[in-house]
């Protein structure tokens, strides 16, 4: 199978030399290199972003989340979906009322009438019903006179919809599309696909996404029935109903249907928004899983959280821009110290050198670094080859380069302004290893994971364990890990494990056997719709549910388009973002291995690369962009009449600094990869082969806290190994670094003194995680098999008494088996009893 991936970085110059291959081979290299160059610099002097007011959440605002759900070809089927409509309840309803005068049973009973006629044969009619009842989702507004009121009638018209049963209805015509052979071999025959093709599909995914998402959503003012009505909603998608599968598994298997390229037709956009709007609506958003992590604390009798994360983050203020008088170089605001001790007045000097760097790190954490020297763009270039390269290879394993030689770097004292943000944690293999290297050196044995006993140790070190288990903090995780080991240690005498039926557990079962289809399929998704990819013939296209029928021919009409399009890949990329971190953050809490297993497939469909390549861009830009025509998105087309096509018309957009979903794109993909590589020696140095450094650094532009916390966090992963220059002329990094990401008492990111000594077999890590991975799947999910574990049955009667399943024609010839199988064989019983 293809990889995700594969064109090269992108919306650069670097992405194609101007020689025709793509950056490949000697003749393009100079000048691929010097198109990087000028990137880099480009993006390195985009220094004037203000700071961005940008609140990070489950999802944007609910008016521009609904209007994301359809794109600006769409629109002349708003007033497709509102004839149908007129004409049904014309014919049904005999009053000349509208449909909000009526009462609400006899609104039910229309309801009910158009459910009805849902099960005709005719395909036309169905599809003219169909629309009737996503006009009725979309908020009838031809009755309203402002967005307010589309809004609060397509979330009124959504509950009576879920309550007459709507959602089952389109459940079952959801499924004969999917398997309608005859859509998807026209569509296969077709040199280009259309919005046309999928006209059928996006009307039922439009009114299965406009329920879910209207009524997910929850507000003070909701009635006791909606409130009911919204768990029963949330139960019904959870679980298995009527031995069907849960919602979300459909939609995955659509995903890896129109990735396998059997389905091309399949609105993909509708598809991946409305699984993750079920997803989080189902297992619950970010503040959800807070609660839910607080609750399972309690419930393994961990002490509970020092601070709220979530908090934390959004007090954070994002990096200053820097001052004119504080535009020194670092060579002047840190001497080397070998120059401050052969001067006189050295110790006054470094002092007040050193005020200087506190008002820094206060003031000014990401002025502009020097400019980059010659070495350091040349392994920038060969960075991003080496990205194109990793992604054009599928499930090839992660990349161990050969130990790097560093030095040390010097430790002069260095004062840093006070109240860092987080409370500092330490892991109990941390204060075993701090104890084994104490022992060793003062005692001369160790006690392996003994850390109580401390006779015969300094009174410092008495000190140190004190300090160390005063911040000692135990994850759900290390609980999970622990009882695992129990459990496959001693399985007879522990019994079977309990595990609760939870959505997450049920969505986990039924993902588990197509888990890396599902992973493979999202990421492909994702690379196609990354900025940084060029096109491919062999790439997928993710197109289908935005092109018309009749390619513009006016330059309005494809400057039009190509918004539309740019939007629709963002709108795509956001999606994914959300469901893989989602998943992941689930699946972590409920059992730290299923995350294992899920992040493992991740890994190795490339997604680390895959996520870097995302980044080799100007971030800022790709933040900044505006693809969307204010007037054309919903609910506001439906209300005002389309104005005419112009210049002035297509660039009226909102006034904001930023596109919120582009920024909260960026932020998922950074606490993605923060996630995959978390503790992960092989993965930490991937971001070190692939030269992730410099990429992360220009995504540090972006004055946004949150965005900026998870690239410092990616970049102290990985300092250690990045050597002492890189260190050296980086501090004002790594100053952020510290001011800004939580800190390990004994971890030592900033100097990697104990580089030397790591054992750099990082396979042997993965394939020791993988073994476990499978080991906790066999024995949780897999079918029981025979072992040695299992109970032997001695009983003559019960053993006799099985029945056995034996072939329909057996009794035909059963005389003659017993014949020749049983009395022409000569039985000695001596012998037998003798040999058993």
């Amino acid at each position: 199978m293809d990889d995700p991936a594969a064109p090269g970085p992108a919306g650069s110059p670097a992405n194609d030399n101007g020689n025709g291959n793509g950056g490949k081979g000697k003749p393009g290299a100079p000048k691929g290199r010097e198109a990087f160059r000028g990137q880099r610099r480009e993006s390195e002097g985009s220094v004037d972003c203000p700071t961005l007011e940008f609140e990070y959440g489950d999802a944007d605002g609910h008016a521009a989340e609904l209007s994301e759900l359809y794109s600006y070809t769409e629109n002349l089927e708003f007033t497709t979906n509102r004839r149908c409509f007129e004409e049904d309840f014309k014919m049904q309803v005999q009053d000349t009322k509208e449909w909000l005068e009526l009462e609400e049973d006899a609104q039910k009973t229309y309801v009910m009438g158009l459910l009805d006629r849902l099960e005709v044969v005719s395909r036309e009619q169905r599809l003219k019903v169909a629309r009737a009842v996503l006009y009725l989702a979309q908020g009838t507004f031809g009755e309203c006179d402002s967005e307010v009121d589309v809004l609060h009638w397509s979330r009124y018209n959504c509950f009576l919809l879920y309550q007459m049963g709507t959602f089952s209805a389109f459940l079952e015509l959801l499924h004969m599309e999917i398997d309608n052979s005859q859509a998807s071999s026209s569509a296969l025959r077709k040199p280009a696909v259309s919005i046309a093709d999928s006209t059928e599909l996006r009307v039922l995914l439009s009114v299965m996404y406009l329920m879910v998402e209207n009524i997910r959503l929850e507000r003070e003012i909701d009635p006791y029935g909606w409130r009911t009505a919204r768990e029963t909603f949330r139960t019904e998608l959870s679980f298995s109903t009527h031995n069907e599968e849960p919602f979300a598994l459909l939609l995955f298997s659509m995903v890896t249907k129109f990735c396998s390229g059997l389905a091309p037709h399949f609105p993909i956009k509708k598809v991946l928004l409305l699984l993750w709007k079920v997803v989080m609506f189902t297992l619950g958003g970010f503040e959800h899983l807070q609660a839910l992590k607080i609750q399972k604390r309690a419930e393994l009798g961990l002490p509970p959280l020092a601070e709220d994360s979530i908090q934390v983050v959004k007090s954070m203020r994002a990096a200053s821009p820097p001052s004119c008088t504080l535009d020194l170089g670092e060579s002047q605001l840190a001497p080397p110290p070998s120059k401050l001790r052969g001067r006189r007045g050295s110790r006054r000097q470094l002092l007040t050198k050193q005020d200087s760097l506190d008002i820094y790190n206060e003031r000014d954490l990401f002025k502009t670094e020097e400019p980059a020297t010659e070495e350091e763009e040349e392994s920038a270039a060969d960075g991003e080859r080496a990205l194109d390269g990793e992604l054009d290879l599928l499930e090839q394993d992660p990349l161990v380069p050969p130990p790097p030689s560093q030095t040390p770097l010097s430790t002069d004292r260095v004062a840093f302004p006070k109240g860092l943000p987080w409370a500092p944690k330490v892991r109990q293999k941390d204060i075993e290893h701090f104890l084994e290297m104490s022992r060793n050196k003062f005692i001369g044995f160790t006690l392996g994971q003994d850390t109580d006993t401390l006779v015969g140790l300094p009174r410092p070190i008495h000190e140190s364990v004190k300090t160390l288990k005063q911040h000692k903090y135990i994850s759900i995780a290390d609980i999970q890990i622990k009882n695992e080991e129990e459990l496959e240690k001693c399985p007879m005498s522990l019994g079977e494990e309990v595990v609760p039926e939870t959505p997450c557990e049920i969505l986990y079962q039924g993902m588990l056997y197509s888990l890396p289809q599902y992973m493979i399929a999202l990421l492909k998704i994702l690379l196609a719709a990354a900025p940084t990819s060029k096109a491919k013939t062999d790439s997928i296209n993710i197109l289908a549910d935005v092109l018309p029928e009749e390619m513009p021919v006016t330059v309005l009409q494809s400057m039009k388009l190509g918004i539309d399009v740019n939007r629709h890949k963002e709108i795509i990329v956001k999606s994914i973002s959300a469901l893989l971190l989602l998943l992941l953050k689930h699946f972590k809490l409920n059992h730290i291995y299923q995350f294992e297993y899920v992040s493992q497939h991740l890994v190795f469909a490339n997604c680390i690369p895959l996520i870097l390549k995302f980044f080799n861009q100007n971030i800022l830009s790709y933040i900044t962009a505006k693809n969307s025509i204010s007037v054309l998105d919903y609910p506001c087309c439906t209300i005002q009449d389309l104005p005419e096509l112009t210049t002035e018309s297509l660039e009226a957009g909102d006034n904001s600094q930023f596109c919120w979903r582009n920024l909260f794109s960026c932020i998922n993909l950074l606490r993605l990869l923060n996630k995959l590589t978390k503790w992960k020696h092989s993965r930490t140095m991937m971001l070190v082969v692939f030269k992730s450094a410099p990429i992360l650094k220009r995504a540090l532009k972006v004055k946004q806290a949150m965005l900026q916390l998870y690239v410092l966090k990616l970049l102290k992963l990985q300092t250690k190994y990045l050597g002492r220059q890189w260190r050296k002329s980086n501090m004002k990094t790594m100053s952020a670094i510290y001011q800004k990401v939580r800190h390990r008492m004994n971890d030592d990111w900033a100097y990697g003194n104990d580089i030397d000594a790591r054992p750099w077999d990082f396979q042997a890590e993965e394939c020791t995680l993988r073994a476990n991975t499978e080991a906790f799947n066999s024995r949780r999910y897999g079918e029981p098999q025979d072992s040695e574990f299992s109970p032997v049955d001695n009983c003559l009667q019960s053993v006799l008494g099985q029945g056995l399943d034996l072939p329909e024609d057996f009794h035909y010839s059963y005389e003659l088996w017993l014949e020749r199988e049983v009395f022409s064989q000569p039985i000695c019983w001596e012998e037998l009893l003798q040999n058993h």
